[in-house]
């Protein structure tokens, strides 16, 4: 005979799930958190590259989540709305170390010119592959702006798409484009100083040699 299952333990789709958190239902914010917790805190390690802290922030997050699930409108997509959360926190607490303080649209829209095609922008950057290690790579990514860090790590590391970039940031399409190709460029030039002191025995990237 078939056994049947407890109430407590029947699966809702999402939708519901979200509906029960949205009236204080623990166990139905529970059954979310359990759903999205390790991409946020997946998020959380790549941008703050500190386990225990990323840990930290993780919970911040959601409670942060728990105190404002009513705001969720269902206009978008609950974990694009949750990655957008959990951005702009991360961000916040970025900005607080490094004290950067430009808006992505700011930077987006400062008029500077790149000579870049559009066929270049979003696009695979060739000249990032082949010639670097992980470990060299990683070094110049932790050197990036909070928010060129956020591009890069969205685009090239967990393979959002621009149009979802944009949405999870808040900014346009084409600010989301032209702040890769940047975020990208700058990685180039960092790599290209590593490189270039390198061979006179000096290790740019790392703290320590300075």
């Amino acid at each position: 005979m078939r056994e049947l299952r407890p109430p407590e333990a029947r699966e809702f789709p999402e939708a519901e799930t979200i509906r029960l958190a949205q009236r204080g239902d623990g166990a139905a914010f529970e059954c979310l958190y359990r759903s999205h917790c390790a991409r946020v805190f997946a998020l959380c390690a790549r941008m703050l590259k500190n386990t225990a802290e990323a840990e930290d922030l993780t919970q911040e997050i959601f409670l942060h989540v728990f105190r404002k699930i009513h705001s969720f409108r269902g206009g978008s997509a609950f974990s694009t709305w949750l990655y957008r959360v959990s951005m702009n926190i991360v961000l916040m607490r970025l900005r607080r170390k490094t004290f950067a303080k430009t808006s992505l649209d700011e930077i987006g829209e400062a008029g500077e010119t790149t000579g870049a095609s559009p066929r270049e922008l979003g696009g695979p950057d060739l000249h990032l592959e082949g010639y670097i290690d992980r470990t060299t790579l990683q070094k110049a990514v932790d050197q990036l702006p909070p928010r060129f860090k956020a591009m890069f790590v969205l685009y090239d590391v967990q393979g959002y798409a621009h149009r979802e970039i944009a949405k999870i940031l808040g900014c346009s399409l084409g600010t989301s484009k032209s702040q890769l190709h940047k975020a990208r460029r700058r990685l180039r030039e960092l790599l290209w100083k590593d490189r270039q002191l390198g061979l006179t025995g000096w290790t740019p990237l790392h703290p320590s040699s300075r």
